[in-house]
């Protein structure tokens, strides 16, 4: 609102009235009442406006040429009636001119006054509107970088701001009224350092509605993280229009359309822009493909999310969005401040030698005989082993802790002849009990399931090997109880560790309860994931979710033995990129050649992956953070054992001393070991979209062959002098090497020469 100030007096013998205005509003009555009323012979009008930039003062002088003579009462009747004077019709009629002239030149002054006003509030709302390098509006607001580019633009889908409610304090900016009611909206700004500046935003909701919602922009930029999928594309891609769905952990081996088993609410963008979701927030995703926008939403109707207890159901969507100067050191930031870090580093055997598992070769039909002869080949063809990996099925029925007699009937002999012979043991393990095991009533009795909404029964779910109950690890008796058995099996057989299989949200009854309130059931991923922390050295999880301080190797979800993007070889790389970006580090890519699963399986002979994919899928294996066999090399012929004798070798020699030395500098930085080349070329296009080519640190980039039938391949160096595995030199990138030679055993690889 627009207010006076004090009425003042001109100096003595003046008889001008001096107004001053002070700008907070609209324009006040009084003012203009103190304006038109006036009858003094001169009144100046002085409006004064004070912002950060500058003090503008305007001084506006009306009615210095004409007096209004104050009539006394029926003199105007006099004046124009039949007996009036002549003298005064005269000067009647010729005063009119000068009357209406000087109307005309008060309301222009007038108009000037209202116009100054407006530009005054125009003035101070840009002022409160405006905080740091944002730009609030009652629809959204958008950020800047320093160089005055658009470089984030958030869109509020659900509701508009009320600007009358809002005000700013210092670095927040709050409103309290939308166009749907009360809510607690701000927007704090905070320094961190001074090459990053972040926001914090928070919209919640008062009253009862049912949802907020907010569309992010790609801001024709490109976009990284959020969740592992089936098809993985590096940048983000999203394809079609999908209304927001709960964003939590998913098996998209069965269900292709959900989220990974690994996901963080963290996004980061190619123009030094990233955004993290709080952990409070019932989060939904969903996107546009048409208008290439995500969407945020918040909301607990229809969702597995849940308030806590004892809060209000009102929905509240809040955020951080950084800015920094370039997209490495802005994730460098974020990763630091909000990503816990491993605590140590897994077993070095696991990034020098493969890990050989009986999966993808044997399925479930595994039994002891065969377990010692695939050992029995692996020393036979001169191969290294980490550990032996003995997957599904060991045991009689689904959720018991010991061997199955019919198929391992001297289990503990196994086990001394395959130490004796060098080898390490990994079994593979589940958080489910099938109703047809011996320990389902035992964990009835004990309590130990997830249980239905009311809480007395085991609430029974389907999962790939049948049905059963599935543990609650919010229930320290479940976890004590898991944790027991699987301490028996190692101190009983000598086992080393564990692979830990699923623990995705998916597979949690659609209602349910836990001894632990579950506000978001990622959680649940979370506490099934810490269950590996006793045997971390050379345990297996295939799923995370706030879970990078458990230090094991992650494993990305098993893989078709296909070419293309959809759980193939090309969606190794992005894979591996975008977890790494997530803040996952010791990564398992999978079974070289994928698991052979019938009618996932391209081309080979007897049921055998393709043979040139099997090795380009080795000789990108070898450049990875650790390698795994299921399907041998020996399965093929001689010239595959050599060339993977070739590649364990150089996997050995080559890539992990560089591995290792990276892995332990994640403890302190969290920064990937596999890594994108825009992470050492932030200011090249180019580098933001190749997909097909990594980094090893900053300067061993890797180039495989992952297209059928070909020898040859596109490669781009970034800026920086390069030196390949061939000995050629590169000094003049960047640049693209077209149809450059790499035969069928080989993969081009380059150090960047300093």
């Amino acid at each position: 609102m627009f207010t006076c100030g004090e009425v003042k007096y001109g100096s003595a013998g003046d008889d001008c009235i001096l107004i001053n205005l002070k700008t907070v509003g609209l324009l006040h009555y009084s003012c203009l009442r103190a304006i038109i009323y006036s009858s003094r012979r001169c009144s100046y009008l002085r409006s004064r406006y004070i912002s950060p930039f500058s003090e503008m003062e305007t001084f506006l002088k009306f009615g210095s040429m004409y007096q209004i003579v104050p009539v006394a009462p029926g003199e105007q009747q006099m004046a124009g009636g039949p007996g009036g004077s002549p003298l005064k019709k005269k000067l009647s009629h010729e005063g009119r001119p000068l009357v209406m002239a000087s109307m005309l030149g008060f309301g222009l002054v007038l108009a000037a006054v209202v116009a100054w006003c407006y530009y005054s509030v125009s003035l101070l709302k840009a002022q409160l509107f405006t905080t740091a390098l944002l730009d609030l509006n009652k629809d959204g607001f958008i950020i800047h970088n320093q160089a005055g580019a658009v470089v984030f633009t958030m869109t509020f889908r659900s509701g508009t701001l009320d600007l009358d409610s809002c005000s700013k304090e210092g670095d927040i900016l709050s409103c309290t009224q939308s166009d749907s009611g009360k809510l607690n909206f701000f927007i704090q700004t905070v320094r961190p350092k001074d090459t990053v500046i972040c926001y914090r935003v928070r919209w919640e909701e008062l009253q009862n509605k049912h949802l907020v919602e907010h569309v992010m922009a790609y801001n024709d930029s490109h976009w990284y993280g959020g969740a592992e999928t089936a098809t993985q594309y590096w940048p983000i891609r999203f394809q079609g229009e999908e209304e927001p769905r709960p964003f939590i952990t998913s098996d998209v081996y069965s269900n292709r359309n959900a989220f990974g088993g690994i996901l963080e609410r963290y996004w980061l963008s190619s123009n030094a822009t990233a955004i993290k979701i709080n952990d409070s927030v019932p989060f939904h995703l969903g996107w546009s493909e048409k208008n290439r926008t995500l969407r945020f939403q918040a909301r607990y109707q229809d969702s597995p999310f849940r308030p806590l207890e004892r809060q209000q159901t009102f929905p509240e969507l809040s955020y951080r969005v950084c800015v920094g100067s370039d997209v490495t050191s802005i994730h460098k930031y974020m990763v630091r401040r909000y990503f816990t870090k491993p605590i140590k580093v897994p077993s070095a055997d696991l990034f020098k030698k493969p890990v050989w598992s009986t999966w993808a070769i044997y399925k479930t039909a595994v039994t002891q005989e065969k377990l010692l002869r695939y050992a029995a080949d692996i020393t036979r063809h001169g191969f290294n082993c980490s550990h032996l990996e003995l997957d599904d099925r060991y045991t009689a029925d689904y959720g018991e802790f010991d061997f199955d007699p019919q198929k391992f009937p001297n289990a503990s002999g196994m086990f001394d002849k395959l130490r004796e012979s060098g080898f390490q043991v990994t079994l593979w393990t589940h958080p489910f009990i099938n109703y047809d095991s011996i320990n389902f009533g035992a964990a009835v009795e004990k309590d130990l399931f997830v249980r239905e909404p009311g809480g007395e029964l085991p609430a029974l779910v389907r999962w790939w090997n049948g049905i059963g109950g599935i543990l609650d690890f919010t229930n320290p008796d479940a976890r004590e109880w898991y944790s027991s058995n699987l301490h028996m099996l190692k101190s009983r057989y000598g086992v080393t560790s564990f692979k830990f299989d699923a623990g995705e949200t998916s597979y949690l009854p659609r209602q349910f309860s836990t001894l632990g309130p579950l506000s978001n059931p990622s959680t649940f991923t979370r506490r099934y994931t810490e269950m590996a922390i006793p045997f971390m050295e050379h345990a297996e999880l295939r799923v995370g979710y706030q879970s990078q301080n458990i230090s094991c190797f992650f494993r990305i979800i098993d893989r078709d033995s296909v070419w293309g993007y959809e759980l193939g070889l090309k969606s190794i790389i992005p894979t591996v990129l975008t977890i790494g970006i997530l803040g996952y580090q010791f990564v398992l890519p999978d079974m070289i050649g994928g698991n052979a699963y019938p009618n996932h399986t391209a081309g080979g002979l007897n049921g055998l992956p393709d043979r040139e994919l099997y090795i380009r899928w080795l000789e990108l294996s070898a450049f990875m953070p650790a390698m795994q066999f299921s399907i041998p090399p020996w399965a093929y012929d001689n010239e595959v054992v050599k060339i993977a004798q070739k590649f364990t070798g150089l996997h050995e020699t080559l890539v992990a001393p560089k591995v290792l030395e990276l892995a332990h500098v994640v403890l302190d930085t969290g920064d990937p070991i596999i890594r994108p080349l825009w992470w050492i070329a932030n200011d090249d296009e180019a580098a933001y979209k190749i997909d097909s080519q990594f980094l090893i640190g900053d300067d061993l980039m890797v180039a495989p062959v992952l297209e059928p039938g070909k020898q040859e391949r596109d490669i781009y160096l970034p800026a920086g002098r390069w030196k390949s595995y061939k000995g050629e030199h590169y000094d003049k990138g960047p640049m693209y090497l077209t149809d450059y030679p790499v035969d069928l055993d080989e993969i081009a690889f380059f150090t960047r020469v300093l």
